[in-house]
């Protein structure tokens, strides 16, 4: 067969199937969208990786692995176990990429790691060895969330001012030695990472370009996971929501940070700075944010809150709460988002359920989005709500 046929074959088949994850060979911009999953390693016990929803799914995020004196550690004990199902599950799947996810909120070691060359060398080749090597076959590429060069990220851990910088630096290593590793295995291996939207964070207003250089950041990742969610926490002044879609004018956060402390705000800031629509994925949250508030009024939004609670995630909030009258069922026509007031114990509850979600993952298709993903898989009901609505525009849809 002749070389434009075979290129002729590709096309056809990537048209075809609208989640087929093509990728170029050099660095990199996906063909074709993303319907991505974050899989924590810890709630493998009750959600087997068997269980996974593969069919319905183009990417898959395993979190978390950490960085110990410098080099990748391996994420826990059954970590082995469940590589070795990640691998049966893309023999069964082959359409399926695996990442592994370096990082999360809590996880150091990310600003001693990248600080210069020999440690950027010696850290990215620990991670190649460890997961590319030592357990090949299981992935197809690595997530890096760094939270967060220079600030914003937990008090207790190290950061510099030149982590900006340096994470670029870092991105670049990881491309080039999984692009030599790609050479020698023919076969191309992914490089993403996983980017917050602004909003509130450990040290007050937080400006994600002060943390990374996004636009060439985005030149040599594949994509961004782009976290938009988390924008009402307990970081916040106010009970508010975890992901408005658009700016609330009563919301009392002051300019300009209101106006990017949304979904669509941080799509906006990210393309203003410099980032393509097709190298963003949107980030849709699959868990509630509860705020013990001081007032009732207003239906608890907007109000001073005297703590902090966990609601569980919408598999909880859907069995739990919402069958309860006493959890009073509110929604937002600007934020676009539901809400719960249990008026007895002053409860104020955000979360996002198949309606918002639907919303998001359309405005993300809308926007020329590369597609979505969520935090986390294993919050979704028994149903697969959340993932069936945030996948459907970018399954059925075409562009």
């Amino acid at each position: 067969m002749s070389r434009w046929m075979i290129a002729a074959l590709l096309v056809g088949l990537a048209a075809s199937n609208p989640l087929v994850a093509a990728h170029a060979a050099d660095g990199n911009r996906p063909e074709a969208k993303v319907i991505g999953a974050y899989f924590p390693g810890g709630s493998a016990a009750r959600y087997p990786i068997s269980r996974i929803p593969a069919d319905r799914l183009t990417h898959l995020f395993y979190a978390f692995a950490t960085i110990d004196e410098g080099r990748c550690a391996s994420p826990g004990a059954e970590a082995g176990a469940h590589f070795a199902a990640l691998a049966e599950l893309k023999r069964r799947h082959p359409r399926l990429r695996t990442l592994i996810s370096i990082g999360g909120w809590s996880a150091g070691g990310f600003s001693d790691a990248a600080s210069t060359e020999r440690s950027r060398r010696r850290f990215v080749a620990s991670c190649v060895a460890l997961f590319f090597d030592a357990h090949r076959g299981s992935f197809d590429g690595v997530d890096i969330d760094w939270e967060y060069p220079v600030y914003g990220g937990p008090p207790e851990i190290g950061a510099r001012p030149q982590d900006r910088r340096n994470m670029t630096l870092l991105a670049r290593e990881f491309r080039r030695q999984l692009r030599a590793l790609g050479k020698e295995r023919g076969q191309s291996f992914l490089l993403t990472a996983a980017l917050p939207a602004g909003r509130l964070q450990s040290t007050g207003p937080y400006d994600p370009a002060r943390s990374y250089e996004l636009a060439e950041l985005a030149g040599v990742l594949d994509f961004i996971n782009l976290m938009t969610y988390d924008m009402g926490t307990g970081f916040s002044a106010v009970s508010s929501f975890n992901a408005p879609l658009n700016e609330v004018a009563e919301d009392p956060l002051d300019q300009p940070m209101r106006r990017w402390n949304n979904v669509a705000g941080a799509i906006d800031y990210y393309r203003q700075q410099g980032v393509p629509a097709h190298k963003l994925v949107l980030g849709v949250p699959f868990y509630g944010r509860g705020f013990r508030v001081s007032s009732e009024a207003d239906h608890g939004l907007y109000q001073a809150y005297a703590g902090t609670f966990d609601p569980g995630a919408w598999r909880d909030i859907k069995a739990n709460l919402l069958p309860d009258p006493q959890w009073e069922q509110h929604w937002h026509p600007v934020a676009q988002s539901p809400w719960l007031l249990h008026r007895g114990e002053r409860k104020f509850v955000s979360y996002e359920d198949p309606k918002s979600v639907a919303i998001r993952a359309q405005l993300a298709r809308d926007r020329g989005l590369l597609g979505v993903f969520m935090w986390e898989l294993t919050g979704d009901d028994e149903q697969r709500g959340l993932l069936e609505a945030m996948a459907r525009p970018f399954r059925d849809g075409r562009n």
